[in-house]
């Protein structure tokens, strides 16, 4: 079986769009219980802090959320077959993403001085989810599920001349 460039794009974007639906229900777990969090036990006339640690635990609730939908759906044909390993690779990446929305949301609420509940949504649900987005999923796709880590490998066995696209054999499908 071989796979043109056209089916690798189109893959690309269908992984993209699974990416894009796991993210949201994460986004509204995440969103959810922090704007819960945020508006009550952790308030920040309360609790010095309160956004930081409310941001904290959303994140790793949705990092959950996140890893089953991924793991399951978007990414299920190169899923490794050493589960912890994946597991453990996807959390490191996944705190790396988080401490980009939270140093988007500190550097807001602390050095800009922008504290209100809508300040921090935008900071961190917007501009920090965004990119830590981009760089979870090029890290999900390129390293933690990456085709050649999972036994899907694909490698380039021709090219054709005349048309310029490459063929890949890919291995059967779990």
């Amino acid at each position: 079986m071989s796979i043109t460039l056209k089916q690798r794009l189109l893959n690309f974007l269908s992984q993209g769009l699974k990416f894009g639906t796991v993210g949201a229900l994460g986004f509204v777990v995440d969103f959810t219980v922090f704007n819960l969090l945020r508006t009550t036990v952790l308030d920040s006339t309360d609790v010095h802090g309160g956004p930081i640690y409310a941001k904290i635990i959303s994140t790793v609730l949705a990092i959950l959320v996140n890893w089953l939908g991924n793991r399951h759906w978007t990414f299920r044909k190169n899923r490794q077959n050493h589960t912890v390993r994946e597991g453990l690779e996807f959390l490191a990446v996944s705190l790396v993403g988080m401490g980009i929305g939270i140093g988007c949301l500190w550097f807001s609420h602390y050095v800009l001085g922008y504290t209100s509940v809508l300040a921090d949504n935008i900071a961190g649900n917007v501009v920090g989810l965004f990119l830590g987005s981009v760089f979870r999923f090029t890290l999900y796709r390129y390293w933690v599920f990456a085709p050649s880590r999972s036994g899907a490998s694909a490698s380039v066995t021709h090219a054709d001349t005349r048309s310029g696209a490459i063929a890949l054999a890919a291995a059967p499908e779990r």
